[in-house]
């Protein structure tokens, strides 16, 4: 319980930069090819955020609905009690920004358990160790090996489900949208989802308010679908990119995101 405590956080955040010297120089890359100036200090709120986040994962075990609100609040609930409402599903567009795993954990206590999208972790022990705390609070885990059915199948029953869309792909999975002014290859499959199903797409983030020293878990207007989806795929991925332009250091900097190039273009790490 020692290690799940606030002052720790600091603690985790040294030790993956120090570990891992590889990920400050590919955030501060990403960072500067993106367009901001103060990449090395922006660099060092996203280890903080990654500190702040290990350590409230670490004491999931010790929450209960009755303390969960000593960390988090809602923003925006409207935004998907109004979507879920209409009964054909809603899509969570969230990402690595915030606190990603408190946002779900969380929501299932002050709202309703949904459904989240995992990739599983190669090693089985601890990623059996992981997804036990990812569903004390009631969410149903969905394996992102086997995550078609599933999700057609919650959506198809009115239910949530939440899918982390920021991450780097193949061609032959996604689409090349701007990103930050960035040719990214996106995938695709999360369109698609709504586009077969008639699912809400809602974005929805635990962000890091330093003023209350607790997390806001923000639901943003629904993002129209219109079928199209490369428009789509963008669409979704501009509204991701407006809220981590306000919260720059909340979002994993870390990841080779650009890494996938159209032909013909440089590598970029």
């Amino acid at each position: 319980m020692v290690l799940a405590t606030p002052s720790f956080a600091p603690f985790y955040a040294r030790v993956l930069d120090v570990a891992v010297p590889r990920l400050r120089r590919t955030a501060v890359l990403n960072l500067k090819r993106a367009g901001f100036a103060d990449a090395s200090e922006i660099t060092d709120g996203v280890f903080r955020s990654i500190g702040r986040l290990i350590q409230t994962f670490a004491r999931f075990p010790s929450l209960n609905p009755k303390t969960i609100h000593e960390l988090i609040r809602y923003e925006g609930l409207e935004n998907f009690t109004n979507a879920i409402a209409r009964g054909k599903g809603v899509l969570v567009a969230t990402a690595h920004l915030g606190n990603w795993e408190l946002s779900a954990f969380a929501h299932a206590w002050m709202t309703g358990p949904m459904n989240i999208v995992v990739r599983p972790l190669d090693n089985p022990k601890i990623d059996a160790l992981i997804e036990q705390r990812r569903a004390m609070s009631g969410n149903n885990i969905i394996s992102k090996r086997e995550a078609a059915r599933g999700i057609l199948r919650a959506l198809q029953h009115g239910e949530a489900v939440g899918i982390l869309i920021d991450q780097n792909t193949t061609p032959e999975e996604g689409v090349f949208i701007d990103f930050f002014g960035i040719k990214a290859c996106a995938g695709t499959a999360f369109v698609k989802f709504a586009h077969r199903t008639a699912a809400a797409v809602v974005p929805g983030f635990a962000l890091w308010e330093q003023g209350e020293r607790r997390y806001v878990l923000r639901f943003y207007p629904e993002i129209e679908i219109t079928g199209d989806v490369q428009a789509d795929t963008q669409r979704v991925h501009s509204a991701l990119e407006a809220v981590i332009r306000k919260y720059p250091d909340q979002w994993l900097w870390i990841h080779r995101r650009w890494k996938t190039r159209p032909p013909g273009e440089p590598a970029i790490y």
